[in-house]
């Protein structure tokens, strides 16, 4: 086995440098679930003669396929970058700027076409964009403090869900205002880490370097030279593959299957509920990780929990069950979100390569939106409805739980 190549260990951030760095994160999410929880399902609904269900699908799908491919190529891209702006800096600034040109392009869609294209415009900056604020982590953060800067960041993830789609539901009305606030604040946020923060150049000579041919390589690992990063890459595709499959008929099951008064009202309850307890296990889940130097079992248990969640959807589909079900989600995914994040960074294959690493990690967190419509869709519609899809989730999510054991080099 060969074990990740490690860089000279950072000092530690303060508290500055997490909250700035946070708060490009909060925009970045903001700028995902805004579009993806309310202004897209939405849309597709209002298309003249495509099924809402197929129309969200497509889109989705193939704003998630732009996603696998940007990703990685970004994060080649930001390690070889040498410009005076930054290493990461320059990339988080123009996926910012990119990702909120497409929100804005979204904003005055009316055909399945021009949905599709614009949100893969969009998917394209903020995956640009994430490229740059996940290297960052570990190019500046000791390995001691990675559970707790990932806390931090992953709570911005949760925090992201409720204000996207508070803003688009209850401060503004309509789409157009919508894409065009989200997209604003995308550049906003992400302005002041760039600004405010150190991003040293790097020299020429250091850093790796890419052709156009060797764009094509930034896709490829070795799973037997590399298998911690393979079994990482394997555990978060399946708990994201869940989770797409999850959430991407949750205002739809509200709808048809709840029958709940008002389901956009419905799906923002849910959504703070969700927040509110992963607020209490993100931070907290990450710093006992970070003393206790053991990542493994709280990953393990968190999936469990998630797993729970979506039975509970299964087999108790009313107002009362969801509730219910989005406290037990937010307890597990608080934990999952810091701690497997930090247990990532520990098994990367090189310390040289690291943004085009993540970038295959961000692969197990975009292709699944590619492959969760595609399996969704035939369930609810064909094979059993809302109860077999959380079912099938929460399987989904166990056994990417299990396959964490498979992990040797992290405790």
């Amino acid at each position: 086995m060969t074990a990740p190549v490690a860089a000279v260990e950072p000092a530690r951030v303060g508290a500055r440098w997490i909250g700035l760095l946070s708060l490009a994160n909060l925009g970045l999410w903001m700028g995902y679930f805004g579009p993806l929880q309310v202004l897209l399902p939405n849309q597709a609904q209002d298309l003249g003669g495509i099924d809402k269900t197929t129309a969200l699908g497509i889109v989705t799908g193939a704003g998630a396929l732009v996603a696998v491919l940007v990703g990685p190529i970004a994060g080649a891209l930001s390690d070889a970058t040498t410009a005076r702006t930054g290493r990461r800096h320059t990339w988080i600034a123009s996926g910012a700027l990119l990702g909120c040109v497409g929100l804005a392009l979204l904003s005055g869609q009316r055909t399945l076409i021009g949905l599709t294209l614009c949100w893969c415009v969009a998917q394209a900056g903020l995956n640009t964009l994430q490229a740059g604020l996940s290297a960052i982590v570990p190019d500046r953060t000791p390995v001691r403090q990675r559970g707790l800067v990932s806390g931090w960041v992953g709570l911005t993830q949760s925090i992201g869900v409720v204000l996207g789609v508070l803003l688009v539901t209850l401060v503004v009305s309509g789409t157009i205002s919508g894409y065009l606030l989200i997209g604003g604040l995308v550049v906003l946020t992400a302005l002041p880490f760039v600004l405010a923060t150190p991003d040293p150049a790097v020299a020429a000579g250091a850093a790796p370097r890419v052709t156009l041919r060797g764009l094509t390589a930034v896709f490829r690992f070795s799973p037997r030279a590399n298998p911690d990063f393979a079994w990482a890459w394997a555990t978060r595709f399946l708990v994201q593959l869940g989770n797409a499959m999850a959430t991407l008929y949750l205002l739809y099951f509200l709808r048809d299957r709840v029958h709940h008064s008002s389901p956009e009202d419905g799906l923002l309850l849910l959504i703070l509920v969700y927040t509110g307890t992963t607020v209490l296990t993100v931070v907290a889940g990450g710093i006992v990780s970070d003393r206790t130097g053991r990542r493994k079992p709280s990953v393990i248990v968190s999936g469990y929990v998630m797993a729970a969640a979506a039975g509970l959807l299964a087999l108790w589909p009313t107002w009362t069950g969801a509730l219910i079900a989005a406290a037990v989600l937010g307890l597990g995914f608080g934990v999952y979100l810091s701690v497997d994040q930090a247990l990532i960074t520990q098994v990367l294959p090189t310390a040289e390569d690291r943004a085009k690493d993540l970038g295959i990690i961000n692969i197990a967190n975009s292709a699944p939106q590619v492959l969760g419509p595609a399996l969704a869709f035939p369930i609810v519609a064909y094979l059993g409805g809302y109860p077999v899809l959380y079912l099938v989730v929460a399987a989904v999510t166990v056994l990417g739980s299990v396959l964490v054991t498979r992990i040797r080099s992290v405790d």
